[in-house]
């Protein structure tokens, strides 16, 4: 045997249980961040839509899931075909996968790495429903969850980071989603809203959080998950790059928290817990492309930046006319596309990669790189999510009854209220909503004059 295939042997990849078992909690973390957007969500709506709006979380978890496993993981990771699109039939139905069989050039198992990948591709269509609050058929939705993944994130997942994508060979960086899954996410948005329209009484009525304390419990649990999201997104724990895109997660959303604060205090006099939460979300979603390329100096660059521009970019919708119920726009497509370029001004060469940023010495190649990302992750989710939108809603109808949505969308499409106020009520310590019986005294004062009252 010769010394080549000797030595090509001895350097082939081995399963690694750390890494195996590091990447499965990695991916539990990020499916509880679905959860946790349902809860960040549900908070900021009225109280008559907080069903729907968890419902709208939770049932991209279901859909997804299936999707994925029947040829969503083929289309975004399997062999590349003309740099659009994935296909394996191996991986259909992940019928063809030995349970030891590696990720190639890693070591870890195929099923690992499809389930942490699963993840991403349930909580980025579940992004988008936080602009369309209040009035979408939940049908509607879940079909257009179904079309969209298909149409949409599974192929930009392939662009991205599936061997052979066009953006991945360009050299476009994006760690952890910025555009795969924050622009992605924010354009289709974007493009949805232009097709449905605004709320009944936009601009008019008052449309402020119902339940602030769920907001910031959601903000909790994304900013927890977040560490498996991102530092997971090395797929593996030897070399110490996630350990840096895990301390620069920490860092961009302590910064973004800090300066949209700020700007919240200059210009509205107040420091609010939906500022703290909402700078808190636009760090985390600035950092995700960035994070493995840049310092802990550069994270807090990028948080600071990401943080204030954001909070000037939520108010655009007032200025503009579009309906962004819950900021998706403002924060996940700025944030994302935020983040992704200034890795053309910080990246620092020394990380994940050396390609160096613009205050590194590299020039405006980089930059230029993430430019050609971004703008055509950004032009293909809206072009292609409006016309989704714009064909179910001829079709079946993408909106609830002006009515219904007046009344409630909770009631009129899940036939529930979030909370059950029947049992209220100044009882003192009695919890029971069945009236106490009378008191003889009582009794006394019912019955009429003249007859006894049995004590």
């Amino acid at each position: 045997m010769s010394s080549g295939i000797v030595t090509l042997a001895a350097e082939a990849p081995k399963l690694s249980a750390a890494n195996t078992g590091f990447m499965l909690i990695c991916s539990a973390l990020v499916m509880v961040m679905t959860p946790g957007l349902a809860f960040f969500y549900g908070g900021m709506v009225r109280v008559k839509s907080a069903l729907n709006m968890l419902m709208m979380s939770f049932i991209s978890l279901a859909i997804v899931t299936i999707l994925w496993v029947l040829y969503g993981f083929s289309m975004a990771f399997g062999t590349d075909h003309g740099s659009i699109i994935g296909w394996d039939s191996d991986y259909l139905g992940l019928s063809g996968l030995g349970i030891t069989q590696l990720w190639d050039g890693y070591t870890i198992p195929v099923y690992v790495f499809a389930v942490f990948q699963l993840m991403f591709a349930i909580i980025t269509p579940a992004l988008i429903s936080g602009a369309l609050a209040d009035r979408v058929k939940f049908s509607a939705w879940a079909l257009f969850i179904a079309l969209w993944v298909t149409v949409v994130y599974f192929p930009v997942a392939h662009w991205v980071w599936g061997a052979g994508g066009w953006a991945f060979e360009l050299g476009v960086i994006d760690f952890a989603g910025g555009t795969a899954v924050h622009i992605n996410a924010g354009a289709a948005a974007l493009g949805v809203i232009l097709v449905i329209g605004k709320r009944v009484g936009f601009g008019r009525d008052p449309m402020r959080p119902h339940s602030l304390p769920l907001v910031m419990l959601g903000a909790a649990l994304l900013w927890f998950g977040w560490f498996g999201f991102n530092a997971g997104s090395w797929l593996g724990n030897d070399d110490g790059v996630g350990a840096v895109m895990f301390v620069n997660t920490q860092v961009a959303t302590a910064a973004a928290i800090l300066a949209w604060l700020a700007y919240e205090k200059i210009k509205h006099g107040a420091f609010t817990t939906l500022g703290a939460a909402s700078g808190a979300v636009a760090g985390l979603v600035a950092i995700t492309p960035a994070g493995g390329s840049v310092s802990p100096l550069g994270a807090i660059a990028v948080g600071a930046i990401a943080g204030v521009l954001c909070a000037m970019a939520v108010s655009l919708k007032y200025k503009f006319g579009y309906d962004d119920s819950l900021d998706v726009v403002g924060v996940h497509l700025v944030g994302g596309v935020v983040g992704s370029l200034l890795v053309g001004f910080f990246a620092t060469g020394g990380v994940q990669s050396d390609a160096q940023g613009l205050f590194y010495g590299g020039g405006l190649d980089q930059l230029g790189k993430q430019a050609a990302g971004v703008g055509a992750t950004l032009a293909y989710s809206l072009i292609a999510s409006a016309i989704l939108a714009l064909i179910i809603d001829k079709t079946i109808g993408m909106r609830v009854s002006e009515d219904d949505e007046v009344s409630g969308i909770d009631q009129a499409e899940h036939a529930e209220t979030a909370y059950d106020f029947s049992g209220a009520g100044g009882g003192g310590s009695r919890s029971s909503s069945v009236p106490a019986p009378p008191t003889k005294e009582e009794k006394a004062q019912a019955a009429p004059q003249g007859k006894k009252v049995e004590a």
